[in-house]
């Protein structure tokens, strides 16, 4: 499994190129992409995006949340925040959903790097 993340997914639709597009590429062609649940919800409130891109979306497999994880990722956030870096709700409930899992994560958000430092996230380099 390969989660991806919004950043490397907008990425990927903008044929932007770059190491995190590749993973996307891995991702859908290996057919072993995942979507943290906050991933699916942040796509899919582009009012841009077709009926068909929808569609293809809602097919991604979602990370199970697995029992605690609301305070697990609570309390990430709070180890984060506590370091004096920058730790949004949804990057925090996405770094513990694929830690959860251990699954690695494709971003372009640089944000992640603290929950890689940190927590244990692991970040795909392809």
């Amino acid at each position: 499994m390969i989660a991806i993340d919004t950043s490397a997914l907008v990425a990927f639709f903008h044929d932007e190129g770059g190491n995190e597009v590749g993973g996307v590429e891995l991702a859908f062609e290996s057919h072993c992409a995942v979507f943290p649940s906050p991933v699916l919800t942040e796509i899919l409130s582009d009012h841009k995006l077709s009926p068909a891109v929808i569609e293809l979306l809602q097919q991604i497999p979602l990370l199970e949340v697995k029992p605690g994880y609301w305070e697990r990722a609570g309390l990430l956030r709070s180890r984060i925040l506590k370091r004096g870096y920058k730790a949004r709700i949804a990057d925090s409930l996405i770094a513990q959903a694929c830690i959860d899992h251990a699954v690695p994560l494709v971003t372009k958000d640089g944000d992640y790097r603290h929950f890689s430092k940190y927590a244990g996230l692991q970040i795909f380099r392809s």
